[in-house]
C-alpha cells in the first residue's frame, strides 16, 4: 500500500458509501485511478466489506458485556468452542488470549434476561467450558472501527 492507498483507505473508513468522484477530488487524483485501487483493495482482501454500522441501543440492544471463558483442556476441544459460538448472534467478536483466560467475547443483548438465558442455555452448555467470567459495559468512551493508517491529509 502507498500513500494514495491509505489516503483512500481513510475516506472510506469515514463513509464507505462515498462517491469515487468525491474520493478522487479529496486525493487528488483522477476517478478511475481511484476506482481502480479502490477495486485492487477489495481483491486483495484490504477491504474486507462495506457494512453499515448501526447504533446498538437504538436497535434495541442495550447492554454490550465482555465474557471471559476459560477452556478445562486445550486441544480438540477448542474447535468445537470456536464452531458454536460462530452460529451465536449475540456474540459480536471473539479473541483466543494468552494467560489465565482463553476467550473473551463480545455480547450485545437487549437486556440481563436475554444473557441469563445465553449464558445457561448455550454458553455454559459447551462441552469444555469451566468458567465465564462476565462483565457488563457501563459507557463506550471510545468506539471505533477506523483503523490507525499512517497517511491522512
Amino acid at each position: 500500500m502507498d500513500d494514495l492507498d491509505k489516503k483512500i483507505l481513510n475516506l472510506l473508513q469515514e463513509d464507505a458509501l462515498l462517491p469515487v468522484a468525491e474520493i478522487a477530488e479529496t486525493v487528488g487524483s483522477s476517478k478511475s485511478v481511484c476506482w481502480r485501487r479502490i477495486q485492487r483493495l477489495q481483491e486483495d482482501g484490504i477491504i474486507k466489506s462495506r457494512v453499515a454500522l448501526l447504533d446498538h441501543k437504538k436497535a434495541g440492544l442495550d447492554i454490550i458485556l465482555f465474557a471471559q471463558v476459560k477452556m478445562t483442556a486445550h486441544g480438540r476441544r477448542l474447535p468445537n468452542f470456536i464452531d458454536i459460538i460462530q452460529d451465536i448472534p449475540q456474540i459480536l467478536e471473539c479473541y483466543t488470549l494468552m494467560g489465565n483466560v482463553d476467550f473473551l467475547l463480545k455480547i450485545v443483548v437487549k437486556d440481563i434476561q436475554e444473557y441469563e438465558s445465553l449464558w445457561w442455555d448455550q454458553l455454559s452448555q459447551i462441552e469444555g467450558v469451566q468458567e465465564i467470567s462476565s462483565t457488563i459495559a457501563m459507557t463506550a468512551v471510545k468506539h471505533t472501527t477506523k483503523l490507525p493508517l499512517e497517511s491522512s491529509f
